[in-house]
């Protein structure tokens, strides 16, 4: 069956909740979108067990405009999704994301459309070449992404507790950053800022150093995922220092 249309209130908040998770799950996602990292790699542990990879391939052509496109894998057991992340490079704010999902017995392929101007987001899944599924939502202002929220909090400069700002995944979140402390991640300790979210989602911890790397995604819904930094390659090859 093909579901069209806008799901009602409790339908939306429900589905929306379940995409950010998962999003959050296979990996992190504004302002000025971080141009200056090309060519950059960044692979994450997963806990309980599992890996993602983060790759920025810079500018691309697509449907006749230059879009930044970030991938992610991720890998965990009966799992596998590969994730292609285009994005407004002027904005930071999602265009199409593409995702290629694998699962023990099935595959599934899951594309998601969005609009700045119209506040518009359309979710479409297909399993071979038949879509199942459909659903449209319509926020206050421009829709974002999970994967891009990471990449977006590294570009903010002179950050200060209490520092906060609004996003929508369609449903409304507010992220704040409560803190700076030091973290230990597998590849080194960091000193980082660490923000939260209301209602309480997530948390995510970037270094307080020029890389500004996201080094810890972690879920605070009862799920008990965490993502934690494993190694980082810059665009030029250069491995980011292991202690801050």
């Amino acid at each position: 069956m093909v579901y069209q249309g806008r799901p009602g209130a409790n339908a939306v908040k429900k589905t929306a909740a379940g995409f950010l998770v998962l999003a959050l799950i296979i990996l992190l996602g504004g302002s000025i979108f971080a141009l200056e990292y090309p060519g950059e790699k960044i692979v994450y542990a997963i806990s309980p067990l599992g890996k993602a990879e983060y790759n920025d391939l810079g500018l691309v052509d697509f449907q006749g405009k230059k879009l930044k496109l970030v991938t992610f894998r991720t890998t965990v057991p009966g799992f596998k999704d590969l994730e292609k992340v285009y994005a407004d490079p002027k904005t930071g704010l999602p265009v199409r994301v593409e995702r290629s999902i694998s699962w023990p017995l099935s595959k599934e392929y899951i594309t998601e459309e969005y609009s700045s101007k119209n506040n518009t987001l359309i979710i479409k899944k297909l399993i071979g070449n038949k879509l199942v599924k459909a659903y449209s939502f319509k926020g206050e202002g421009p829709m974002h992404n999970a994967i891009l929220l990471p990449f977006y909090l590294r570009t903010i400069n002179n950050l200060a507790v209490g520092w906060t700002f609004d996003v929508r995944f369609p449903v409304k979140f507010k992220v704040t950053l409560v803190s700076v402390e030091e973290v230990v991640v597998p590849a080194g300790k960091f000193t980082a800022y660490h923000f939260t979210s209301i209602p309480p989602k997530f948390e995510i911890w970037i270094s307080k150093d020029k890389y500004r790397l996201p080094i810890v995604i972690k879920g605070t819904d009862g799920l008990g995922y965490s993502m934690r930094m494993r190694s980082h390659e810059s665009g030029r090859g250069k491995v980011a220092p292991k202690s801050r």
